[in-house]
């Protein structure tokens, strides 16, 4: 009896004994994912293995040392941006993925006979590389995007949102005397006299007592996080109150890619970090040895601010950055020339019809970037801890976004979700199913009529799969 046989309707074998020996030609195989093909492809002719493996040498013993092998960079950034297409957040929902899938083994180059690295490796391996390596693979992939005619650099458009950091607000102990939040309360119990010195209220008095009671604030110069010290107490978009990070994109309004990618603690304000990150995007296109120049910044008025005004305009950046109404005289005339002749030259510009066109694209854009990375990307929550940790991660999801914006420029699909959406390219791939059926039916047609197809389609159907097919029949 065949195995298809033995596994047919109630013919299930409940206590079934593993294979003792497996031939290479038993091994199951897969015919890949397609996008994850092209993209693999895309790496390889960029040389993107050789660049990175030699921006980690010095980061790795040498060969033949003793010692378990370790997982090749590249194994590394790949597993990363498996999270990033598949909206994975946490490295073992990473590492599991990638174990089960045969179409993942075959992108990340890893045989049947061998195991996939585990979430514990993924840490080691990130602890090893330090940020400015993440800072020079996202280099490489400007210098690929740029290739591509996707970098223009000229206007840049800033923005921010808030990261959920891995750490809950019981977590938070004083800096001065270091009690815990209960033990804060029960004594604000005791001096208030709801309860007596040698009395030990339950945990529902306690949070009775700490709701009912006025002006409740927590501050950041007096409270710390024991589980992750970098957190600060952060008003998340969704009005809840967490510890939190703050991630800030700098996005070339024009073709939309990232250059830069910077996370600061949560407390930080907008107003203290625009000139900080138009220059790192600067930074970022100089090292990577590009020659474009920021001209133009683009920003809400949550980063209006005099001094960073004059930072960036000294710099030779053009700002539009719309102005809040503030209560009480404007204090301008107190500040010092050079910021006074910032803040009349970008109020200037935001008066004109341009100003309206680059705050309409920094709104759609720059949003665009945020829900691309952290809400389908699965960075919104982070599982790190410290913030140079997140940095890197954060980075890793950018320059993937990057690479996504380059496979659809290349081939018209940028995600790998992009073949299993509902409309656009998902009709044309149904359309290509319809096509692939009525090839086939055409040629069993010419077979039976004694008739061969031409060797292009036959081996599209045959070697290539109905997924390569796709790709090609719709252009991409």
């Amino acid at each position: 009896m065949s195995r298809s046989e033995a596994m047919g309707m109630g013919r299930r074998e409940r206590d079934r004994q593993d294979v003792l020996f497996v031939t290479a030609q038993q091994l199951p195989k897969s015919q890949g994912h397609a996008f994850y093909k092209r993209l693999n492809r895309l790496l390889s002719e960029a040389g993107f293995d050789r660049d990175i493996e030699k921006l980690c040498e010095p980061y790795y013993q040498p060969t033949g040392t003793r010692g378990r092998p370790s997982v090749p960079p590249g194994v590394y950034f790949r597993m990363l941006m498996v999270g990033y297409f598949e909206g994975i957040g946490s490295q073992r929902g990473i590492a599991w993925r990638c174990a089960d899938s045969l179409s993942l083994r075959e992108f990340l180059g890893v045989p049947l006979t061998e195991a996939t690295p585990d979430h514990s490796t993924l840490s080691r391996v990130r602890d090893r590389l330090p940020l400015e390596v993440h800072q020079e693979v996202f280099r490489l992939v400007l210098q690929l995007a740029a290739q591509q005619g996707l970098l223009k650099g000229k206007t840049v458009a800033v923005d921010s949102t808030t990261l959920e950091a891995d750490a809950a607000m019981k977590s938070i102990v004083r800096r001065d005397t270091g009690e815990d939040w209960k033990a804060y309360v029960i004594g604000l119990m005791k001096k208030e006299g709801v309860i007596e010195k040698g009395d030990e209220p339950s945990d529902e008095e306690v949070r009775r007592f700490d709701k009912k009671r006025k002006n409740k604030k927590v501050s950041n110069a007096e409270w710390v996080s024991t589980t992750d010290p970098s957190a600060r107490i952060t008003k998340l978009k969704d009005g809840r109150t967490h510890l939190a990070y703050k991630a800030e994109h700098v996005v070339d309004i024009d073709t939309e890619l990232i250059l830069a990618a910077e996370v600061y603690h949560g407390d930080h304000s907008d107003t203290k970090t625009l000139c900080d990150s138009v220059m790192e995007a600067q930074t970022h296109l100089s090292e990577a040895g590009l020659e474009a120049q920021i001209e133009e910044a683009v920003a809400d008025k949550g980063y209006h601010a005099a001094e960073q005004l004059e930072l960036v305009t000294s710099v030779g950046v053009r700002t539009y950055v719309p102005e809040p109404k503030r209560r009480g005289e404007s204090r301008l005339s107190a500040k010092p020339v050079e910021q006074q002749r910032a803040v009349k030259g970008n109020r200037r510009r935001t008066k004109t019809a341009k100003n309206k066109r680059l705050q309409r694209l920094r709104s759609e854009r720059v949003e665009r970037s945020f829900a691309h990375v952290c809400d389908t990307g699965g960075s919104r929550r982070t599982w790190l801890r410290g913030i140079d940790k997140v940095r890197k991660r954060l980075l890793t999801s950018a320059l993937v976004r990057n690479l996504g914006l380059v496979m659809r420029k290349l081939f018209g699909i940028g995600t790998p979700r992009g073949l299993q959406g509902e409309g656009g390219s998902a009709g044309l791939m149904q359309l290509a199913w319809l096509l692939i059926a009525a090839m086939k039916n055409l040629w069993d047609t010419h077979a039976r009529l004694g008739a061969r197809p031409t060797e292009s389609r036959l081996q599209l159907l045959t070697v290539g799969g109905p997924q390569e097919y796709a790709l090609r029949s719709t252009g991409c």
